[in-house]
């Protein structure tokens, strides 16, 4: 559940801020913002994607769940064989996410104490309020985006048509949900300067933090 007080004494462990948005809004690059003027960031859905390799169990779980086919020869994960299955089947994309989201939730909580010296650390991940995630942080940043723009970009980036990508989006939660628990609104359609809202937001958590 979001603080929504802190104590007056500084506070030992940092705050711990999400960013999250859907498909084509512009996280990553809003992320890169951050780390550029010093704050660290956790990759969630890159981290999970590593984790469903090198965690003995959670592969293990995903075998069970999916087959044999999960993983390659080599040992990576076979993402086009499990994206096939899981969006044909929901009930096993919610029990892969029950494998997944726990680990991820521990490896990125360990990752959070591990950094020091920063008045506060980001988490991103795409499904952040859809699986509850954002209840254990401090405040939560959406990025948005008109959805032609989103389009444009996810086609030019994964060589996609316009289809997948349409297709992509309307099985992700509507903005307009999202900004019902969002703290801080980032607009990435170009009309102002990334930078900028950025900068405004880390003085708001500074000031948070101390």
């Amino acid at each position: 559940m979001k603080k929504d007080q802190f104590p007056d004494e500084k506070r030992q462990v940092s705050l711990q801020i999400g960013v999250t948005g859907g498909i084509g809004t512009g996280k990553t690059t809003v992320c890169k913002i951050f780390e550029s003027i010093g704050i660290p960031v956790y990759y969630a859905d890159d981290r999970a994607k590593n984790i469903m390799v090198e965690n003995l169990s959670v592969r293990q779980q995903i075998i069970d769940l999916l087959g044999e086919e999960s993983y390659f020869e080599n040992g990576q994960l076979n993402r086009s064989y499990i994206a096939k299955v899981v969006f044909k089947e929901s009930d096993k994309l919610k029990i892969l996410n029950s494998i997944v989201h726990p680990a991820v939730r521990e490896d990125g909580e360990k990752w959070h104490q591990s950094q020091i010296g920063t008045p506060y650390t980001i988490k991103e991940a795409a499904l952040m309020i859809e699986s509850g995630s954002y209840k254990s942080l401090d405040r939560l940043i959406l990025v948005t985006a008109p959805d032609e723009l989103r389009i444009k970009r996810v086609m030019a980036r994964d060589n996609s048509t316009r289809k997948e990508v349409l297709s992509r989006i309307e099985k992700q939660m509507p903005e307009t949900e999202k900004m019902k628990y969002a703290d801080f609104v980032i607009n990435n359609d170009g009309s102002e300067s990334l930078v900028k809202q950025v900068y405004t937001i880390h003085q708001k958590l500074k000031s948070l933090a101390l």
